[in-house]
């Protein structure tokens, strides 16, 4: 690894005191936002499109989806699923 190089631990992007980062464009991200995203997206594939559950997860990952792009999660992952691909479309 060169001197240039860091690696980034959990607790370096986020300190344990912390509970929000600011991170691009100014967007304040909670700590554990990528894992309720994730969260999320396996259980909407569990649930009947147009249910009330559905559209309540939904409404989660269209809320999440900005600071999952602030942090840059979608720079580096694409999201497979087809469905959650419109959900967010726009969303960020």
């Amino acid at each position: 690894m060169s001197d240039s190089s860091k690696v980034v631990r959990p607790e370096d992007a986020i300190p344990d005191s912390a509970s929000t980062y600011v991170a691009n464009g100014g967007v304040q991200v909670r700590k554990g936002t990528v894992a309720a995203f994730i969260e999320n997206a396996r259980t909407l594939s569990t649930l009947n499109p147009g249910s009330a559950d559905y559209e309540a997860v939904a409404g989660q990952l269209r809320e999440l989806a900005p600071g999952m792009a602030a942090a840059g999660v979608f720079d580096v992952f694409e999201v497979r699923s087809v469905a959650i691909r419109e959900i967010i479309a726009g969303a960020y």
